[in-house]
């Protein structure tokens, strides 16, 4: 079996942030989101990737190289517009012809593990098999209609209630798929849509089949998105503390603190994440707050956040629920009540 790992798109909910950076490469616990994919693909004992990329190719290249890190190798197939889903499927065809291959949509975390997914696959070999997590919010997904673990309908974003089970962005297809890629329409919005891809393999007779993902999923296309993915992350983690704190500095709770990192006359409470290079003085690192290379933070408080590389934050109070770009430099924003910044790369804040 081979993987299908997609890397595409513009991340346009995610804007600022994303008109500098591809989305799948935004840190989440200190971590490029597309690596949890790759990591989870190389777990299944998968070892061919194609990676679908499109106008962020160099910085996914650069990023995940030939994919000798995860014991993987890596091949890349540009796809020049996303035009969805199952045209990404059409364009990796030549990579993937032959065998079942597993797809995984790269901005998306999926907790449990793939292992039992590909499993129940080869024991049951049907044409398509998909990962669906029960949500709240039905509307906002493609959905499944079940009759025990076969697929009897696919409705993307239903205005009606008609089951609760969403599909996560993780399926298994043989070759047919190309087949069913092939024949379909654009949707509405000019894509060639997976779940009408799918839904074309239900209604020519060919058997797809579910199975339920039972711990925690998260799509990280919009920011609250992003931000429950690292608290999800942060909540996993054992506290490990290789940097040099000192006796000023308090450290409570599921910690990690990379070799590199100094922490000073701070208070740093877990879980949370501040990784190597970094320096922290005279502040207060609050949890679910993931701090990524090379940054310093002085005088200041912060919660509940991502902060990417490189960052300059001093006198700054109470930033709450916020992704901070590289680069960025915050100062003086103080303020009584508790300020939430989405803030693109290389910007300055300066607040009276």
């Amino acid at each position: 079996m081979r993987a299908l790992l997609l890397a595409g798109g513009h991340g346009t909910r995610l804007r600022p942030i994303t008109h500098t950076n591809s989305k799948q490469l935004i840190p989440v616990a200190n971590k490029p989101i597309l690596f949890y994919g790759l990591e989870a693909i190389a777990r299944a004992g998968i070892r061919e990737v194609c990676i679908i990329v499109g106008d962020t190719e160099q910085e996914i290249r650069g990023a995940v190289g030939d994919g000798s890190d995860w014991n993987l190798d890596v091949t890349y197939v540009r796809q020049d517009a996303p035009l969805g889903l199952a045209h990404a499927v059409l364009a990796a065809r030549p990579c993937l012809e032959g065998e079942p291959f597993l797809m995984y949509l790269g901005d998306n975390l999926v907790r449990e593990g793939l292992e039992s997914f590909v499993r129940t696959f080869e024991e049951n070999r049907p044409e398509a098999q998909i990962f669906l997590v029960k949500v709240p919010d039905p509307e906002r997904f493609g959905v499944a209609v079940l009759e025990e673990d076969r697929v009897v309908q696919l409705v993307e974003k239903p205005t009606e209630h008609i089951s609760d089970l969403a599909m996560s962005g993780v399926y298994v297809f043989t070759p047919a798929i190309f087949e069913a890629a092939s024949a379909i329409a654009p949707s509405w919005r000019g894509e060639l849509e997976i779940t009408d891809a799918i839904q074309y393999l239900i209604d020519h007779g060919y058997s797809v089949r579910a199975e339920h993902i039972t711990d925690w999923w998260k799509d990280t296309g919009k920011l609250e998105d992003l931000l429950e993915a690292n608290r999800f992350v942060l909540n996993d983690q054992e506290r490990q503390i290789d940097g040099d704190v000192d006796a000023g500095s308090h450290v409570v709770g599921d910690v990690r603190i990379e070799a590199g990192a100094v922490v000073r006359d701070s208070v740093v409470r877990g879980p949370a994440a501040i990784a190597a290079g970094c320096v922290i003085e005279h502040s207060i690192i609050d949890p679910w707050t993931s701090i990524h290379v090379d940054t310093y933070i002085e005088n200041s408080e912060i919660g509940d956040s991502i902060v990417m590389a490189e960052c300059h934050i001093s006198e700054a109070r109470r930033i709450r629920e916020s992704l901070i770009g590289r680069g960025v430099r915050v100062a003086r924003a103080d303020g009584s009540s508790s300020l939430q910044l989405m803030v693109g790369d290389n910007c300055a804040i300066t607040l009276p």
